[in-house]
């Protein structure tokens, strides 16, 4: 039975005025309560108006159309429809002269009914066929179309980057290929050809085509845009420092704003699963966790932002401004910085071309079900790649991990590797590192180097995801603010008393930076330890001492 939660449409064409409108008027008679009643005079106007309903997601479950109109006939029109709404029955209303041709058109259009003119009473000679079609649409199961549609090519960067942006905030979608029969339909629908990918279709009916992250989040209702512009408290970045941070900042009455560039959560929001983290004895996934602070954050009066990136800090007195890409900006009394970092650009040849095309920073678990009985390839030994590890061997055939080290003791959780040790089809290949990626559409060849015996390989795969290093965001802050040789952000202790052109009397507190008002928090902080309490710590510790700061103001 269909799922869609919109009423059902009963859709009725008829070019005589009198006639629609009567027709009309005895269907919502009827059944105006349980579903909508679309009326057309023209046969272009109704399928203008079922290309509308289909980009709506509208469900369409009858459609009666007059035999005789001019332009089109009522044949025409529901060959036409059927391409639109395949499952909608169908029924032509005739005159008694052309019964003969509204018989011949079940072959045709496969054509449900046909009524003839006039249908008084309606009691008698409409509403039991129409009740028949309903039963018959009814029985016929249809798909909702109550989320948010991609339609993509499973090898097209921006069509993963698009479904991987809605999945990890957490928007329902449903994916399509371009190549399925609903996709045309919906293309179709929307006039445009598919040639430029992906295309997102909202449940309202908006008609995207490769949009970026901030359009995407615009029409799928995530808030981008902030509602003040000033604040006691921005929070850049929405990993689990970042979360920590907005819960306590706003539960203790900060007007408190957080800004993620893509999606909260950060690199703990992609883990599959987390098993160390207090209070949680059976594991939580990486987005459960994060759903949960986001929920939180917003239910304390929070204010979160997606897919804005910052770009520059400056002082300004006693505030801290801060500006978006887009030229926009926002001020604060304070700022905490839980940026986070980002996983290390694997340098071979080919891995470039063919990121988004099979090969994947990150566990990218919307590709999971399509590493069904594959061959899949993890780069990396730490916790996070062990993690994609356990993920990716309950659908692939077998799960290939190369390390560059030895072993996996030195950069990874022994519980986990008790897991890894304890799966048959997870292989660890210590010391190894990929050489080069080859592939014309997608990656098909991967070869790889044994640095203990020299020995190289080339095996063939379409599934590489990589988890190695981290470089922290830092590039967009000034220079003033320091920094360590690798870029992570030096607080309180690190500083080593007042740094250069510090003017307050009193040294910078624990986790302030060389910025006085700005604090770090999680993995962008220089010494932090890279575990998930350990940021949410950080966020609840850096609140702590943005009160100080501000009682000092």
């Amino acid at each position: 039975m269909p799922t869609s939660s919109a009423r059902p449409v009963i859709l009725t064409v008829d070019d005589d005025p009198g006639v629609s409108r009567s027709i009309a008027r005895d269907l919502r008679r009827r059944y105006g309560e349980e579903n909508r009643i679309v009326r057309a005079e023209a046969p272009d106007q109704a399928l203008d108006a079922l290309r509308e309903l289909k980009l709506r997601g509208e469900p369409v479950a009858v459609l009666l159309a007059d035999y005789r109109m001019p332009g089109m006939s009522g044949i025409d029109f529901l060959e036409n429809a059927i391409e639109l709404f395949p499952l909608a029955r169908r029924v032509l209303l005739t005159a008694y002269a052309d019964t003969d041709a509204a018989i011949q058109a079940i072959n045709v259009v496969d054509l449900d009914h046909y009524l003839l003119k006039p249908w008084n009473p309606p009691e008698e000679k409409l509403y039991p066929v129409v009740d028949a079609m309903i039963d018959l649409w009814k029985s016929t199961p249809e798909q909702s179309s109550d989320e948010t549609r991609v339609i993509g090519h499973r090898w097209s960067a921006p069509s993963f980057q698009a479904r991987d942006f809605l999945a990890r905030n957490a928007v329902p979608y449903r994916w399509l290929g371009v190549d399925d029969d609903e996709s045309r339909r919906l293309l179709e629908a929307a006039g445009i050809d598919g040639s430029t990918l992906p295309v997102i279709i909202t449940p309202d009916g908006t008609v995207l085509v490769k949009p970026s992250d901030s359009e995407l989040a615009d029409k799928v209702g995530l808030s981008t845009h902030p509602a003040e512009e000033f604040y006691d408290l921005v929070v850049v970045g929405g990993g689990p420092a970042g979360l920590g941070a907005a819960v306590y900042g706003a539960s203790e009455g900060l007007r408190t704003v957080l800004v993620e560039e893509v999606a909260t959560g950060g690199q703990a929001g992609q883990s599959s699963r987390i098993e160390n983290y207090l209070g949680f004895p059976d594991g939580v996934s990486g987005a459960q966790l994060t759903d949960r602070a986001r929920r939180q954050a917003v239910r304390f009066g929070a204010e979160l932002l997606t897919a804005r990136q910052v770009v520059g800090l400056e002082t300004l007195g006693s505030a801290r401004r801060l500006r978006f890409s887009d030229g926009s900006e926002i001020s604060a009394h304070s700022v905490i910085l839980a940026t986070g970092v980002s996983y290390r650009s694997l340098e071979a040849p080919g891995v470039d071309d063919l990121c988004g095309k099979g090969i994947y920073y990150g566990s990218a678990t919307t590709e999971g079900p399509s590493c069904a009985g594959q061959q899949v390839y993890i780069i990396g030994g730490a916790n996070s790649a062990g993690q994609a590890a356990v993920y990716f061997s309950k659908h692939a055939k077998r799960v290939h991990m190369l390390v560059r080290g030895p072993s996996l003791e030195a950069t990874m959780s022994s519980y986990l590797i008790d897991q890894i040790d304890g799966i048959g089809n997870i292989e660890v290949h210590t010391c190894t590192q990929v050489v080069s990626c080859k592939g014309s559409e997608h990656l098909e060849r991967v070869t790889l180097t044994n640095s203990a015996t020299g020995e190289s390989r080339e095996v063939d795969t379409e599934w590489m995801f990589v988890f190695i290093g981290a470089a922290p965001r830092t590039d967009w802050l000034p220079g003033d603010l320091l920094r360590d040789d690798r870029g992570f952000v030096l607080t309180g202790p690190d500083l080593h008393g007042k740094p250069a052109g510090w003017a307050l009397e009193r040294e910078p507190y624990h986790l302030e930076t060389s910025m006085p008002g700005v604090f770090a928090a999680g993995d962008v902080r220089a010494e932090s330890v890279k575990r998930v309490a350990s940021a949410v710590g950080d966020g609840a510790m850096a609140v702590t001492l943005v009160h100080r700061y501000l009682e000092m103001l």
